[in-house]
């Protein structure tokens, strides 16, 4: 292999280039128009260009991914993950047109790549499966009885692809049909096959998985394992190595059982194979993912090495590196996934206006495709990049890499920056005893701790509005200025207001409602302002968006806090417009109108759908608030939306 394809974009693209460059060979990234100026497509010796705007006008084309290999003279195709990475057909196209496939046979990925085949599989050579049904009869009426035998709750999965698509819980009888056409939807649009199964639910498991390599020559070994139980929508957002829950003998039984589905597939290169563990040391096989998985850097870390190279080398027709025996594990390490949403996991789009990632210390590494005016379109998956901490122990990689994301800047759009900070510090995921359901039983909480640190009142929101302020119009310097400069600001539905004295040399006296603050300005340049609250020292970085909103980012002694701000100091005092938004519905992001529910004159109770958007590869259903009757619905289905775009009226 001299001349890498690498099929991907973003953090994954930037990965597989820098150790196939560290490797002596040559790159070329390829780009969808969105990705046109993107990190990955500058950092490739050269770049091709796919057209088009959406995946599957671009990285899903199998014809001009080959069109571009042979362009280009690359002589091997990386897949990295997603996309066409567990496709069989474009494996064998790539191999069919005598380049090199980095990725195990197509066989194996046939084999295992569906969830149904890969049980099949397993059950034959002992590997233990929950009860379910993985027929190739997909009628309703065929998966209802099915699930009277198999018993509630069960999970809905669709027999293709990964990452949380085409996933539903289903608790009662009543539930099923709703969930299999919602899950065979979003299966249908996001892998192409809407075929599904149902097994048997477990409420209160771990999620862990383990990492295997195997080679052509007949040797396959196991790389430890990976908890990934923090998950929103069955997505994982953090990852970490070792388990806290999995002894030696269960990791060795574990990798025992791996390594048999692996060598009964005939599988080469990376993989995973994935199970639900519980309290007792139970576990059943979840699904293999014929893949390098998003959270490999976590493996990485433990045990020192590049899995990329591995795979590099193991497509070239060498034997693994190493035997089971030669495998060592050094700490903990703990990866979370930096998405462009906000607290409730809600996609968004938008510019970077700026990116400063933090200092890269010894045991810090992130993985990113991310600079200051870098475009975060609906047509691709909401994850920005990953930050991953090794360190010792557990504890001291959580308090690194918590710290790490409160010195990471992404302002311009909503991440979840601070609630995986949040998430990291929650006295449960401390303990090591954060199962799959633990941001369902505590995401209310964190949401809510999240915004008690910016509410009204808090000092971080004074610290704030003066960063707003100092980027709009610096204080006086030098000279005293005698009267009060009012300042009024939206946040959320909320008007603040702060009446500020400038007294000279950047000192400020402050009226805060009933409350009094003496402040001192400083800004050492970057765009940053250092900020003497009454004493306490604090940072705060602003930037203007397109919205018309400030978004700024705060840090004191605590955690560092996200605020949206609207100035309005410019403007007259007005009442507040909640009824007015009581009456309407508007688009929270970027998406497609996929389904709707309401119809005009309707009624609906509080919690129904009303309508369901696609967006960033996930569906999202918009549901009613409160009990209310529909007046109007100004979209139709198929319909691109936009951020805030009025899409149903409700009656007074």
């Amino acid at each position: 292999m001299k001349r890498l394809l690498i099929a991907n974009r973003g953090e994954i693209a930037r990965r597989v280039i820098r150790t196939a460059h560290a490797m002596g060979m040559q790159t070329v990234a390829v780009y969808a128009e969105p990705d046109r100026h993107a990190l990955h497509v500058r950092e490739a010796t050269t770049a091709f260009a796919l057209g088009g705007t959406t995946s599957a006008e671009s990285y899903l084309r199998v014809e001009r991914l080959l069109e571009a290999a042979r362009a280009t003279g690359a002589d091997a195709v990386h897949p990295g993950y997603g996309f066409l990475s567990e496709n069989a057909d474009f494996a064998q196209a790539v191999i069919d047109a005598g380049l090199t496939w980095v990725g195990p046979p197509p066989a194996a990925i046939r084999a295992l790549g569906s969830k149904s085949a890969a049980k099949a599989l397993a059950q034959e050579h002992g590997v233990p499966c929950l009860p379910g049904y993985f027929g190739a009869d997909q009628r309703e009426d065929t998966f209802v009885a099915e699930a009277q035998r198999i018993g509630f709750p069960l999970m809905v999965k669709a027999v293709a692809g990964g990452g949380g698509r085409g996933m539903r819980l289903v608790h009662r009888e009543d539930q099923l049909l709703p969930a299999l056409r919602s899950a065979r939807s979003e299966a249908l649009s996001g892998f192409g096959n809407g075929d599904l199964l149902i097994e048997r639910a477990l409420l209160r498991p771990r999620h862990v998985e383990v990492q295997v390599f195997a080679d052509a020559h007949g040797h396959c070994v196991h790389l430890g394992e990976r908890d990934c139980s923090v998950q929103r929508r069955h997505q994982k957002i953090i990852e970490e190595a070792p388990s806290p829950a999995v002894s030696p003998a269960l990791r060795e039984e574990l990798g025992r059982c791996a390594v048999a589905l692996a060598q009964a597939a005939g599988y080469v290169g990376a993989g995973t194979v994935e199970f639900l563990v519980e309290d007792s040391g139970a576990f059943f096989l979840m699904e293999m993912n014929t893949r390098l998985q998003v959270e490999h850097p976590v493996t990485e870390a433990l045990t020192g090495l590049d899995l990329v190279e591995w795979q590099l080398r193991v497509a070239r027709g060498e034997p693994l590196p190493l035997t089971q025996e030669e495998i060592t594990f050094n700490g903990h390490a703990i990866e979370v996934r930096l998405c462009a949403e906000d607290d409730h996991h809600t996609p968004h789009t938008g510019r970077v206006a700026r990116f400063t990632q933090p200092p890269m210390t010894p045991g810090l590494r992130f993985d990113h495709a991310l600079e200051t005016g870098s475009e975060v379109t609906p047509h691709f998956d909401s994850m920005l990049g990953k930050l991953i901490a090794h360190a010792p122990t557990r504890a001291e990689a959580i308090g690194q890499l918590a710290h790490a994301l409160d010195q990471t800047q992404v302002l311009g759009l909503p991440t979840n920056r601070a609630f995986l900070a949040a998430c990291l510090r929650h006295p449960v995921f401390g303990a090591g005893e954060a199962l799959i359901p633990f941001l369902a039983g505590h995401g209310e909480d964190l949401r809510a701790q999240l915004a008690a640190q910016r509410a009204p009142g808090q000092p971080a929101l004074v610290v704030a509005m003066l960063a707003v302020q100092h980027a709009l119009a610096p204080p006086a310097t030098s000279l005293a200025v005698p009267f009060n400069r009012p300042l009024r600001f939206g946040l959320d539905d909320a008007v603040c207001t702060l009446d500020v004295q400038e007294l000279g040399a950047g000192q400020l006296r402050i009226g805060h409602g009933e409350t009094a603050h003496t402040a001192q300005l400083e800004a050492p340049g970057g765009g940053t302002v250092r900020v003497s609250l009454d004493g306490q020292r604090w940072t705060a970085s602003a930037v203007a968006t397109a919205a018309g909103r400030w978004h700024v980012q705060v840090q004191g002694a605590g955690p560092a806090v996200d605020l949206w701000l609207t100035e309005r100091s410019h403007q007259p005092a007005q009442r507040a417009g909640g009824a007015d938004r009581a009456r309407e519905l508007r688009a929270p992001f970027n998406g497609k109108l996929i389904a709707v529910h309401a119809q005009p004159g309707g009624s609906v109770a509080k919690g129904e759908p009303l309508l369901v958007i696609e967006s960033m590869k996930l569906e999202h259903t918009l549901a009613a608030p409160r009990d209310l009757m529909v007046e109007g619905v100004l979209v139709t289905t198929g319909q691109q939306l936009a951020p805030g775009q009025l899409l149903v009226t409700f009656a007074a």
